[in-house]
């Protein structure tokens, strides 16, 4: 498994679709209402609405993911997952906000501990971290 992650807009997803050789039909969106990944797709874009999804349900982002991923049959060689770095800024004064960054950023720790390549993109390029 692979992770990506830098701010918004930098080109994640640009950078993923050209470097590994993949095209939209790849691409699985996460969203921002529903606490579900298709790991039938190699591309799973936009892990912090997935996170926020969780937030919003009351289910631990961290442990959501590695019930799905613990549950796929096939192997997770091929998966990229990509993600927005919602660690810095302002800390949100809303208690749900923060509750979120938190949990966020536990599950990356847990994911980036699961992959074998993690790298952050920042203006398209790519910088790889492990």
């Amino acid at each position: 498994m692979k992770l990506i992650f830098g701010g918004a807009y930098q080109g994640k997803l640009e950078y993923a679709l050209k470097m590994y050789n993949m095209s939209e039909n790849d691409v699985f969106y996460c969203l921002r209402d529903k606490a579900e990944i298709d790991v039938s797709k190699r591309i799973i874009y936009g892990l912090e609405n997935f996170s926020w999804a969780c937030e919003k349900a009351g289910k631990v982002a961290e442990n959501k993911l590695s019930e799905i991923l613990d549950n796929r049959k096939e192997p997770f060689d091929d998966i990229i997952f990509i993600s927005e770095d919602i660690s810095c800024g302002l800390v949100p004064m809303d208690k749900m906000e923060r509750s979120w960054r938190e949990n966020h950023g536990r599950m990356m720790i847990a994911l980036a501990d699961r992959c074998t390549s993690v790298e952050r993109v920042f203006c398209g390029i790519a910088m790889k971290i492990k």
